[in-house]
This record gives C-alpha cells, structure tokens and sequence, in this order.
C-alpha cells in the first residue's frame, strides 16, 4: 500500500491498523532545538481518545504515546521523530459474522477490489484509529509553528442543528463534551444525540477550524496553494465529503461588492473588511485568521440492517455490531486542528526555504 506519507519538508509518515498491537507515526524535517516532551503530546490526545462520552465509541484506548526516536535532553534533535501508541482493546470478534461480507458506506468493497485482501477487523488501515497518529504528528507541528499561531476548532452542525454566527464563543468550545461553541446548542444536541443512539443510528456534522496569527505569504499561486493543501488535507480524514474555505459555497449566493473583502490602510499593513476568502487569496496567506469548514458522513456503522454483497456476490442483509461513534464528527475536531497544524508547518518550512525569510 503506497500513499502513507503527507507534507513535502514536514512530512509525517503513518503506519498500523485498527485491531494491530500499534499504531504509529514518524515525523521527518522538525527543525532541531525544539522543546518537546510526550506530555505536549497526551494532552491533544486525550480530546481525540474514544471512551470519553455516551457519544463516542466506547472502545476503550488510553492512548499513551511514546516519543521513540528525535529527541535529546527535551529537545528535538532534527532527525525523524517516532511515535508509538499501543492498542489495547480490541475486540476483534466482533467482526467475525461480518469478515466475507462488505459493509455499505464502508471502504469494504473497494479495499478488496484494489488489493485482493483486506484485514476486516474494525476496518484495519481504513479505520479513524489510524487519526490518533495524525493528532500525534499535529502536537508536534505546533512546537514547529510556534505560540504564536493559534489553532482551534469547534463543531459547527451536528444533523439538521447548526450553531449561528451570532452565537459562536469560543469560550464555550472547552465547556462541553462536544466542542459546541453555543452553550444554549449543546444540550439540544445531547438530546438529539441521544434519540440517534436509540434508534441505532448515526449522523453527520461540520467541523469548523481557525487559525490566528498566520502571517502573509505562505503557500504558492499555482500548484502548491495554501487552500488547495488544506482542502487536501482534510479530505484525506475519514468520512469527509466535504471542505470549504470561508465562506465556501456560500460565495455562489454573493455579489462581487459583497465578496470582494475590501480593503483598508492600517500601521500595521492593510486592514480587511470581511474574510470571506477565508484567509487565502490566490493560494498565498492574507494575514487573516484561515477559516475552513469540512462535512463529516453520518458513520457507517450502524445497528439497523442494510443491505449488501458478500465477496461472492451474494446478496445479504448487514447489521453491524461493535462500538461506534453516533457521531464521528465530534472526535473529528482535534483531528481537524491538527491536519491544520501539519500543513501549515509545512508551508512554514516551505515559505522559509524559497525566501529565506523566517516563519
């Protein structure tokens, strides 16, 4: 299997399967002297791990990391880091009625078209276990970025109830097991959540990320755009379907006076009047906080019956048991954060190169 590795001069490498001993990743190109210890990064997985909530799974991974490789004395040392988190609570049998069969929604099907064998416990390298490793390597993209830009996300819809504009605190964000920026939102979405896991369903969500402090002049016009990698990025996280920057889709319902974000002589540099182009014009970063949002499939493993194929072809009728999220997009939002992380690290680097001017 080709395709394991992300970034072109921060570049994270992951490896392992759901129901594996491990998990891992390596991160190459961290600059050297950095401080970093396995403290910085259990505190972002510990918002990613299942078992927190009734509305997660409730496999329960502790998700301890251990820093293997990279660092001397606290510091990083500029050769590849290694990062090992251990499995240890799979339940493998129960996937043992479902191993010849292909789950709708699931990459069942086409694993086994492309690679003539698949490992069906909990989905092996398709699972979301493997984003632990991702939320992992953004812990690390952070210390490459700095304090001084900051990245955080929220859930902006869970089903059919979003958070307006007019009500979005951040400070709410860390005050609910759900990451809801409206604390009148969060117990309606509690209860809804609720009545999804009793009928033994599941449902979709939008996650919104920002960051703050990006300054101008990271990414390129043509084929290395900031928005394009950041699209990439987080379509390359399980059940995505969809990314936007600023305002998105919602650009097809302006006027060009309206979706021009002008702009204003300032001290400090030009001053904006909107940011609908979500922080990004032609590729290269604006200076404005970087907005985007992602939609999040309702996750296909559920408990009312669908029907499917075997690998013989023979119709049949799934029911998928296990432990699975009601809704993945709530886990989803540390693992925005930290693709957000990655590639801004990235294009950091990058900008750093071609310049010669710092980060």
């Amino acid at each position: 299997m080709s395709h394991n590795t992300f970034g072109q001069l921060f570049r994270v490498t992951t490896w392992g399967e759901s129901h594996g001993p491990a998990i891992g990743c390596i991160v190459d190109g961290v600059p050297p002297l950095l401080p970093l210890a396995e403290g910085d990064i259990q505190t972002l997985l510990d918002r990613r791990r299942p078992g927190t909530s009734r509305f997660v799974t409730q496999r329960r991974e502790t998700d301890q990391v251990r820093i293997l490789s990279g660092i001397h004395e606290g510091r990083t040392t500029g050769t590849p880091i290694s990062l090992l988190i251990e499995n240890v609570d799979q339940r493998s049998k129960d996937y043992s009625a479902i191993a010849d069969t292909f789950r709708p929604g699931h990459a069942d099907y086409t694993y086994q078209g492309k690679y003539g064998i698949r490992d069906p416990r909990g989905g092996g390298r398709a699972s979301a276990r493997e984003t632990a490793c991702r939320v992992a390597a953004g812990a690390v993209a952070r210390k490459v970025l700095g304090a001084n830009i900051v990245i955080r996300g929220a859930l902006r819809q869970i089903g059919e109830h979003a958070v307006a504009d007019a009500n979005w605190d951040w400070d709410a964000v860390a005050n609910n097991i759900l990451h809801c920026p409206d604390s009148a939102m969060a117990p309606v979405w509690e209860a809804y959540l609720d009545a999804i896991r009793k009928d033994g369903s599941s449902v979709g969500a939008v996650v919104e990320v920002h960051a703050s402090g990006v300054p101008v002049g990271w990414g390129a016009p043509v084929y290395g755009k900031l928005d394009a990698d950041l699209a990439a990025a987080m379509m390359s996280i399980n059940a995505v379907k969809g990314v936007e920057i600023g305002s998105g889709f919602g650009a097809a319902r302006m006027r060009g006076e309206d979706a021009a974000d002008e702009m204003l002589p300032g001290n400090d540099g030009p001053g904006f009047t909107g940011n609908h182009n979500g922080g990004v014009l032609g590729g290269i970063s604006s200076g404005q906080d970087i907005v985007l949002r992602f939609a999040v499939k309702p996750t296909s493993s559920i408990l009312i019956p669908r029907r499917s194929v075997d690998k013989n072809g023979v119709e049949t009728e799934v029911v998928t048991k296990g432990r699975h999220d009601p809704c993945v997009g709530i886990r989803a939002v540390p693992v925005g954060e930290a693709m957000m992380a990655c590639v801004l690290a990235d294009h950091m680097l990058r900008h750093r190169a071609q310049t010669g001017q710092g980060g």
